[in-house]
């Protein structure tokens, strides 16, 4: 039986017994998603870019192949038609919706839009570091303000650098690297007190994973009524579509047209825009993929809990934890076990972070785990 993430943080320590192997979850439904392998050329198991491991649903994958008779053709007939899509999934006007290669592009188009050499860009630490990288692209100081001790953004160290200033703030809910989510409650009371001139970007890459509850809730599905704040999301994640690159944002219309003007012209390829469509037409699909990384997450946390081990509790489709040993030599010793996790992000330089594989993979990773020199000894921590 599957213990749930709360009742794993009351149990750690309590003696739980390491390098135990749990019973994966069992599925009393078939799955909608086609079994795949790793590419044959590939010998290095991927658990190091949040990626969804088990691809896109069949309609979707069928929506690919017939769509490559038109790599030789521009997108600009599907464009339109996808924005639609987009904003009536999304409840909002097409005007409100702005696609772009990735959601990485987005932040792109924000940061060209809105910054420069007197407006920074204030962020949380560690996230996401897309948005910062343009934002010195064009001059701007980036401002980063370390999480609180329970992996939240600190909003009232944000704001103390945004009392005067125009700009953007960035802020990732899920958080990525760390999966923590930051309160509605306490977002939408830091938006209201920013400066008028200063601009949000919600980054809800993460979104699906996190369910609604009284900390979460999306920007898109309960917006404010502030023309301020820009919500970003991905086709990368919960849709498998990593590869293909797309991302949107909505935001007002006089948003949208600002962050238009920065744009890559066509970057919008032939394959991903049938693709995403026949992705957001299949919710049953969508619900499977939610269902499916809830079930290997939980996997994750019971396999944790047996070796003593606490992950920071996670809203997202990764798991980050504490070694209390160089992340960079935990690194290391999976690379040579043939295993990618995520890279050491600074200052949390004793934590990694772990994509969600499938069971198989999973089970892996806790073999390579069990082979630290000090995993045995993990519960004196």
């Amino acid at each position: 039986m599957a213990v749930s993430r709360r009742a794993f943080f009351q149990s750690v320590g309590l003696g739980a017994a390491a390098g135990v192997f749990w019973p994966l979850p069992t599925r009393s439904q078939p799955l909608l998603f086609e079994a795949f392998d790793r590419d044959q050329n590939d010998a290095l198991m991927r658990l190091n870019s949040n990626e969804n491991p088990y691809g896109p649903s069949p309609k979707v994958t069928e929506a690919i192949r017939a769509a490559v008779g038109n790599a030789n053709r521009y997108a600009r007939v599907e464009y339109p038609s996808l924005i639609e899509q987009v904003a009536n999934v999304n409840h909002v006007k097409p005007e409100q919706v702005l696609l772009g290669c990735g959601s990485t592009e987005i932040l792109r188009m924000a940061a060209f839009a809105f910054l420069g050499s007197a407006k920074p860009l204030i962020q949380g630490s560690p996230t996401f570091e897309g948005i910062e990288h343009y934002a010195r692209a064009v001059g701007s100081q980036v401002i980063s303000v370390s999480l609180t001790p329970k992996f939240s953004h600190d909003l009232d160290g944000m704001l103390v650098h945004a009392k005067s200033s125009s700009g953007l703030v960035y802020i990732c809910n899920p958080n990525n690297p760390t999966a923590s989510l930051t309160p509605r409650k306490d977002l939408e009371d830091f938006i209201d007190r920013l400066p008028s001139s200063m601009l949000v970007v919600i980054d809800e890459a993460y979104h699906h994973y996190a369910g609604e509850s009284g900390m979460y809730a999306s920007f898109i599905e309960h917006p404010l009524a502030d023309k301020r704040v820009i919500v970003t999301r991905t086709f990368s994640k919960v849709y498998s579509l990593a590869g293909l690159r797309l991302g949107y944002a909505v935001a007002s219309p006089e948003t949208v047209q600002q962050m238009q003007r920065f744009a890559t012209q066509d970057s919008i390829n032939a394959i991903i825009t049938r693709a995403a469509s026949a992705a957001l037409a299949d919710s049953q699909a969508l619900t499977e993929s939610v269902q499916r990384n809830e079930n290997d997450r939980q996997e994750f946390f019971n396999q944790a809990m047996a070796r003593s081990v606490k992950p920071i509790d996670s809203h997202a489709n990764f798991v980050m934890m504490n070694t209390f040993h160089p992340a960079d030599d935990v690194i290391a010793h999976f690379r040579s076990n043939r295993i990618l996790i995520g890279r050491r992000f600074s200052p949390m330089d004793t934590y990694i972070r772990i994509s969600l594989g499938r069971p198989e993979e999973m089970q892996a990773f806790w073999k390579t785990w069990d082979t630290l020199p000090w995993a045995k000894n993990f519960m004196h921590h």
